[in-house]
């Protein structure tokens, strides 16, 4: 079992947790992610590590509440446990070589994002970050950011907050400017990662996705995370889980990988509600007694 030590709510729907998780901590680097279980009837689910306080023997995720199981793990609170938590799983980010790097971050995928950013700024390389929200009420870490950041831009969509736009608007306008970084990274919703690798395609600017598919076991072996990479010797088959979760953008199938994602969109969504239902009839039942 690994304790909940300390909770933070971000935002409504996002929630930022620290777990007990020694073997971990002393492990994880920015990249890589865990996989959990909330008790023992639940689903396994990934997060990326958001970081780590090795001393404490603490491990920071970060998840937002789309579904059953994020909904039952943001009832944990400070004190309680989870059935499991595995990791480190997945390889980290690469940064040898890098002195100059673009961090484009999407919604939640910031808290991807954000380790990776601080990482880069810790070995000295020239950090620029961009990050996007669709409104001013979903910004998160921004301060965050803007402490391991040369240069921040914020991006809404609906001009709520900071530049209106998304997040390849700005990209283009550095690569146009004349700007070279030695890699892209974004990491963020999959149709948002695209269009940043197109955006990048235009000035041959080298890029890196962070994937981060349906996952079970987290091995390799249940193919869950499969992606088809587009390579010069052929079509290849990739796992996120074990050859990832960063790729070479310019190689990723998005449409197949969007697809994929859209799976069990329709039962998660029942799931969801039929989880907030119950929640709904037992607060009634508290308020009532």
């Amino acid at each position: 079992m690994y304790k909940v030590v300390r909770r933070r709510s971000l935002k409504p729907t996002v929630t930022q947790i620290e777990v007990e998780a020694p073997l971990v901590a002393r492990k994880a680097k920015p990249g890589q992610f865990i996989i959990l279980r909330v008790d023992e009837e639940g689903e396994r689910i990934p997060l990326t590590v958001a970081g780590t306080n090795p001393d404490e023997g603490t491990v920071m995720v970060i998840f937002q509440v789309v579904g059953a199981t994020t909904e039952k793990l943001n009832r944990k609170m400070e004190g309680d446990y989870l059935q499991d938590f595995v990791g480190p799983l997945g390889n980290p980010t690469e940064t040898e070589g890098i002195k100059k790097v673009c961090i484009v971050g999407g919604g939640v995928g910031c808290a991807i994002a954000w380790p990776v950013a601080q990482e880069f700024h810790r070995i000295g390389a020239e950090v620029t970050s961009i990050i996007g929200f669709r409104s001013q009420d979903l910004v998160i870490l921004e301060d965050e950011f803007d402490a391991c950041s040369d240069r921040l831009i914020v991006m809404t969509d609906d001009g709520s907050y900071k530049r209106e736009g998304n997040v390849t608007v700005p990209l283009r306008e550095l690569l146009e400017a004349g700007e070279k970084f030695d890699m892209i990274i974004t990491i963020g919703p999959l149709i948002m990662m695209k269009f940043v690798t197109l955006t990048a395609k235009d000035f041959n600017a080298p890029i890196t996705v962070s994937m981060s598919p349906i996952m079970v076991d987290g091995t390799g072996m249940c193919g869950c995370c499969r992606l088809t990479l587009h390579t010069e010797d052929g079509d290849v088959t990739k796992f996120a889980c074990v050859d990832g979760p960063d790729f070479n953008g310019y190689e990723v199938d998005f449409d197949e990988a969007i697809a994929r994602g859209r799976t069990y969109f329709d039962y998660e969504r029942k799931q969801h509600d039929h989880v907030c239902n119950l929640i709904k009839q037992a607060d009634e039942l508290k308020a009532n007694a």
